[in-house]
């Protein structure tokens, strides 16, 4: 198993792109994160699938340690980006595996580049159909999604908020190294986030065009679901109503999928349960599930 990955940058052309390169062999995994995260977000569980696969996660446009221009947030910029990323590190078809935002950057891309993806996996992701709410809007979705301000926030102070957050509290080195991916420290010890804000409204506004609905049958590689789920409550229960609607609509609609409820796992599964993600896509991968002949658009 590979402990320490080999960070890399790939410059395509239109973006030098940072990944990190977790090593093994075989199926070729490439891992995707999540709105204002990195690659980092995989570092408990790319360990864990490097033992029977080729793991590599990268850092998307404005995030982490890739390019940050003002343009390009699109999902079709967003979705060539990881295409010559992959045509680059010569992936073959891989399963693309998505957290959150990551999820839907996978929708976009198996819909528009059929031939590539042996199959998807979409990790608490790929269901986001903002403008699909009947009380939404675009500006009420920016507020709602907007980024925590971080303003005159130190180091120090992030680390004692993270600490607040029960699956954060016991701050391990792997957990703080995760953390601070997400941020610039300056030297004045404050914190500025990687992802700017003007660079994660743009996504935003990407977001309100993006609509899932509309793309599941035209994807044609299997799709595993591994939505999060805690237990309800009178806050929670109408997103829950209506994550658990959006998941049956994809079950419906996508040719070939199956769903597994990630139980009392929240929305950063993949830091609170690295072993239980780790081993339902591994487990999906060695039972066949990906093995299925493939539909294309023109099938």
């Amino acid at each position: 198993m590979t402990l320490t990955p080999h960070d890399g940058w790939l410059d395509t052309g239109a973006l030098r792109m940072h990944y990190r390169d977790w090593g093994g062999s075989g199926q070729s995994l490439v891992l995707l994160h999540g709105l204002a995260s990195t690659c980092h977000i995989w570092d408990l569980v790319a360990p864990i699938l490097s033992r029977d696969f080729a793991v590599v996660a990268l850092d998307q446009r404005g995030h982490g340690e890739t390019d940050k221009p003002d343009h390009g947030y699109d999902f079709a910029t967003i979705v060539e980006d990881l295409r010559l990323f992959l045509a680059a590190t010569d992936q073959g078809r891989p399963i693309i595996v998505g957290h959150s935002w990551g999820g839907d950057v996978a929708l976009e891309f198996a819909v528009a580049h059929p031939e590539s993806p042996l199959g998807l996996c979409f990790v608490d992701g790929g269901i986001i159909e903002i403008s699909a709410r009947p009380e939404m809007t675009l500006e009420r979705a920016k507020e709602q999604m907007a980024p925590p301000d971080f303003a005159g926030m130190t180091a120090g102070q992030l680390r004692e908020r993270a600490r607040s957050r029960r699956w954060f509290s016991d701050m391990t080195p792997e957990l703080e190294q995760i953390l601070f991916a997400n941020f610039e420290v300056l030297p004045d010890d404050t914190i500025r986030a990687r992802l700017s804000r003007a660079n994660h409204m743009r996504i935003i506004e990407a977001f309100w065009d993006h609509r899932p609905s509309k793309l599941y049958d035209r994807v044609g590689c299997p799709v595993l679901l591994m939505p999060a789920r805690q237990e309800s409550s009178d806050s929670v229960a109408p997103n829950r109503f209506r994550r658990e609607e959006a998941i049956a609509t994809a079950g419906r609609l996508l040719p070939k999928s199956k769903t597994t409820w990630l139980e009392d796992s929240i929305h950063d599964v993949p830091l609170q349960r690295p072993e239980l993600v780790a081993q339902i896509i591994r487990d999906s991968i060695h039972q066949g599930f990906f093995a299925h002949a493939h539909r294309t658009a023109a099938d």
